[in-house]
């Protein structure tokens, strides 16, 4: 959607300066672009969907800080109950039109699925492998992506299964084939659907895979380097797009794996150490570092929102996801200021997005009155030619 409005607004204009568009009409297109967007991807919708995330990661933390002191039968219905609400919820914004709201909902309603099967596994002492749980939510995600045709909710899966292959790979220290198969079945849903940016997603969903066994398996681990390469190519991109598109359409993909790259470098830093093992280290180096990473790909979802860059956008959000999970399995030690962390950091990711919803109204009201004008002052115009 974002790349055919960029489209329609260069060949709106390539016509109008051709003859084939009067003023008048060239504008009613874009007020028309501009009201047919407005339910579909935009800033407010960013935020929401980020402030769904956090909420659901909030939940997560608050009810397994609490989880002792309340009935068996308690947590079980607040589980369901906060399940299917949100669950609820999204139906109640696809009749409505608000997709974008909904994908929030069902993201949100996935993280609970998530939690659920972690605290069900703890409140009946189920042994096993521990990563099994990460992809069952994985599947449960691909599920819901697969029936509601949510490329949101698809995005998250990949994220789950970057997760699931990551912390099988550190526990098994040898390649993790079985990634592959799942990594197939997320890419045949975004080919189904026919969403582009999905198969970005799987692209770089792959190159993490791939960097990630070199580093388990052959200590090629790298971090500083691929961090401040990543974030200054991405800037780079993004300050010299006019000079860098001169040559091809490249500025946009060229900021997404910028970013790319320096998240994975700052992931690293964070969460592996030299030889790409799993890190558990809670100290000020890492809030550091996870304050000015999530900084980074905040600015990096909302500047592909306002820019129309949806492989930067989906890239921060994906980031976005990979490392509130990774700080929430790190920091288990302090459930509750964990908790406390992800419901502030939500409550002003959606504040953002209330704002950013009514600027996007008023913007739209003003298009609307403005092309009310043209029409009036051309209605007044036919009256006085005759």
């Amino acid at each position: 959607m974002i790349g055919y409005r960029s489209r329609l607004r260069k060949d709106v204009e390539r016509w109008q300066q051709a003859g084939w568009l009067t003023a008048e009409a060239a504008e009613a297109i874009r007020a028309e672009a501009a009201a047919g967007s407005g339910r579909r991807f935009g800033l407010a919708a960013v935020l929401g969907v980020l402030g769904a995330v956090l909420i659901g990661f909030a939940a997560m933390s608050f009810v397994a800080a609490n989880w002792q002191s309340m009935s068996k039968l308690a947590r079980l219905g607040l589980l369901f109950a906060a399940l299917w609400g949100s669950y609820g919820l999204a139906g109640l914004f696809y009749l409505r039109g608000f997709s974008a709201f909904a994908n929030a909902a069902v993201l949100a309603a996935v993280a609970l699925f998530g939690a659920s099967i972690m605290l069900i596994a703890q409140m009946y002492h189920m042994d096993g492998n521990p990563p099994d749980a990460v992809l069952i939510w994985a599947l449960g995600a691909i599920l819901a992506g697969f029936a509601l045709r949510s490329n949101a909710v698809l995005a998250a899966a990949v994220v789950l299964a970057v997760v699931w292959s990551d912390w099988e790979t550190a526990l098994r220290a040898s390649i993790h084939w079985a990634y592959l198969p799942l990594w197939g079945l997320i890419g045949a849903g975004f080919l189904w659907m026919r969403w582009r940016p999905g198969l970005h997603l799987m692209a770089l969903s792959l190159s993490s895979w791939i960097i990630v066994q070199e580093y388990a398996n052959y200590g090629l681990g790298v971090h500083w380097p691929a961090a401040l390469i990543g974030v200054l190519v991405a800037i780079l991109a993004v300050v010299a797009a006019p000079y860098i598109d001169r040559i091809g359409p490249l500025s946009k993909a060229v900021s997404a794996h910028g970013a790319a790259l320096g998240f994975a470098g700052l992931y690293d830093l964070q969460f592996l150490n030299a030889s790409g093992i799993i890190d558990y280290t809670i100290n000020g180096r890492l809030v550091v570092l996870a304050i000015l990473t999530l900084a980074l790909l905040i600015a990096a979802v909302s500047w592909g929102a306002l820019r129309e860059n949806r492989g930067l956008a989906w890239v921060g959000y994906a980031g976005f996801s990979l490392e509130l999970l990774s700080l929430y399995f790190k920091t288990l030690g302090t459930l509750l200021g964990t908790s406390m962390f992800f419901l502030i950091a939500g409550l002003l990711v959606i504040l953002l997005a209330y704002l950013a919803f009514q600027l996007h109204k008023r913007q739209l009201h003003k298009r609307q009155l403005h092309k009310g004008q043209l029409h009036k002052g051309q209605g007044l115009g036919q009256e006085v030619s005759t």
